[in-house]
């Protein structure tokens, strides 16, 4: 267990002298997980969030106590559902999905904006044994420009499934529908109708999460636009409305803009948390909890509807210290689950995690016609300062007719534009290294022993993705010439660290407070794993 000496400033010195309990600091997840949704199972909860092009895609991450998270498995493994050879990928595909478990199985449902929503479901009846047996995914309502769903089984059998829709493809927006579902949740038995329209009051309504409490149905959803908007609640004794409304959540006198699409969760203590995301541009959506109080059956979200920086953890819960910021060695024969392929789909070809020599070997692969490259593989970036740094050889064809076809090496991809550093063509071994500011400025490093580095052209300023942050990697890529053989890089091991202090940008690190003490959003926390 590691120990924390945390330094506090900023609020008063009297919690010091009273019983302490652990606190959390928001950001809980620093890293871009859009559109996220949970659900418990037991005393486990579960959380999944937007993937669109990226493979493995909905990612599944664990916890006992809401703060600190684990990636345990994805459910779509090998390819997107839908993609066709030739398909533009970039921010498609994979939005806003919900998580939800019924009778045994563990349900989620996204939505696909040229295709419909789909359901990809497991049988967890014996329990949470990851990675889970996933079933085919199944199109469940077919249509151009459905998104955001949310199932719910009701107490009399019928299951409704909320959604939104994507004025890019429906030519309409900030409307949101109601379709119920047959018994199996997973076709139509009556289709979608409109039960609420935003375009006056509440614009770009969408990501719809559906719930049932005290005999009321609540439809929770953001309003307003992904970086400006707010969080509206509303409810009604009818599943098909009318509907009373009520905004719960705004970014107010706070830093947090948005605050955008997330789910309700309750603890098995009756505790309530709501978890979403916030859009910090290049960084992408990094995830926050808020509190949550019910009062005359409305929820009332943060503090006095505003989103807070740090407040008592969640009373009961198993903690274990959690960080993606890691060293992977590839030595287990397969990737690990936060590494994703960029091109909707991973083919065989592209790789070989040789666990004997503890090496991964990543083929060059042709660029796609954007110059796109598939078979980059790469990790969500930190909301922090931090390094990467990779020990890699590349192995280009000799063949003459290959002359110049081929590059690799380390590559920051965002939608603008991206950057690489390229490992020369020596067949020696080379330290490749990325150096990124919290603002997400970068410079490239290389060296041929990993003590002396040396620069390699210009700081950068790196750009988001299509509806994603900025991500880093690999990657081994040709252009089309046509060849029976590719070249390779060898990948030794590839390391992320965090440089800085997470000052007010925590990865679940406690702090002892009051206990029952409610903190505003303006406080401000050093911490120091020690």
């Amino acid at each position: 267990m590691k120990k924390l000496l945390l330094l506090w400033i900023g609020l008063s010195m009297m919690v010091l002298s009273k019983a302490v309990v652990p606190s959390f600091v928001n950001p809980i997840l620093p890293y871009d997980y859009s559109d996220p949704d949970v659900c418990r199972i037991g005393d486990t909860y579960l959380l999944t969030s937007s993937s669109f092009n990226n493979v493995p895609g909905l990612q599944i991450l664990a916890s006992k106590d809401l703060v600190h998270w684990e990636i345990v498995d994805a459910a779509i493994r090998y390819q997107v559902p839908g993609y066709k050879e030739g398909d533009k990928v970039a921010g498609n595909f994979v939005w806003a999905p919900a998580i939800r478990e019924h009778d045994g199985q563990l349900y989620i449902y996204y939505g696909d904006p040229d295709r419909g929503i789909y359901c990809i479901k497991a049988d967890i009846s014996k329990g949470l044994d990851f990675p889970l047996a996933w079933e085919a995914p199944v199109l469940v309502l077919e249509g151009k420009g459905y998104i955001d769903p949310c199932p719910l089984w009701d107490e009399d059998g019928r299951v409704y499934l909320s959604h939104g829709v994507a004025g890019s493809r429906l030519g309409l927006k900030s409307v949101l529908l109601m379709a119920e579902l047959n018994s199996d949740g997973l076709s139509v038995k009556v289709p979608s109708r409109i039960i609420f329209d935003g375009h006056e009051a509440h614009p770009t309504s969408e990501g719809t999460k559906l719930y049932k409490r005290n005999g009321y149905y609540y439809l929770m959803h953001p309003a307003g636009g992904v970086s400006t908007g707010w969080q509206v609640v509303q409810r009604a004794k009818n599943i098909y409305g009318p509907y009373e409304l009520k905004v719960t959540m705004a970014q107010g006198s706070t830093s947090v803009n948005g605050p955008h699409q997330g789910g309700w969760v309750e603890t098995p203590e009756g505790e309530s948390w709501f978890i979403h995301f916030q859009d910090v541009g290049v960084a992408g959506r990094i995830v926050h909890m808020q509190p949550v109080k019910w009062v005359n059956e409305w929820p009332e979200m943060g503090y006095k509807g505003e989103p807070i920086k740090t407040y008592g953890k969640p009373k009961k819960g198993e903690c274990s210290w959690s960080n993606f910021a890691r060293r992977d060695e590839f030595e287990n024969g397969e990737l690990a689950l936060d590494w994703q392929w960029a091109g909707g789909r991973v083919k065989p070809q592209w790789y070989f995690c040789d666990a004997a020599k503890g090496i991964l070997r990543l083929y060059s692969a042709p660029r796609e016609e954007d110059d796109r490259i598939p078979n980059m593989l790469l990790q969500k970036i930190p909301y922090a300062a931090f390094t990467a740094t990779a020990r890699v050889r590349f192995v280009p064809n000799k063949d003459k007719k290959m002359e110049g076809a081929e590059s690799a090496g380390l590559i920051v991809s965002g939608k603008k534009a991206s950057f690489k550093l390229e490992v020369p063509m020596t067949d020696e071994w080379y330290y490749l290294r990325l150096k990124m500011t919290d603002k997400q400025k970068g410079q490239f490093y290389v060296s041929t022993d990993g003590k002396n580095w040396s620069k390699s052209g210009e700081e950068f300023q790196a750009t988001e993705g299509h509806w994603i942050g900025a991500q880093v990697g690999l990657f081994c890529s040709r252009d089309n010439r046509k060849f029976n053989d590719s070249g390779w890089m060898d990948v030794d091991w590839f390391e992320i660290s965090i440089d800085t202090i997470l000052s007010c940008k925590g990865m679940g690190l406690f702090v002892f407070v009051d206990e029952g003490v409610e903190f505003p959003s303006t406080g401000s926390f050093i911490g120091f794993a020690v």
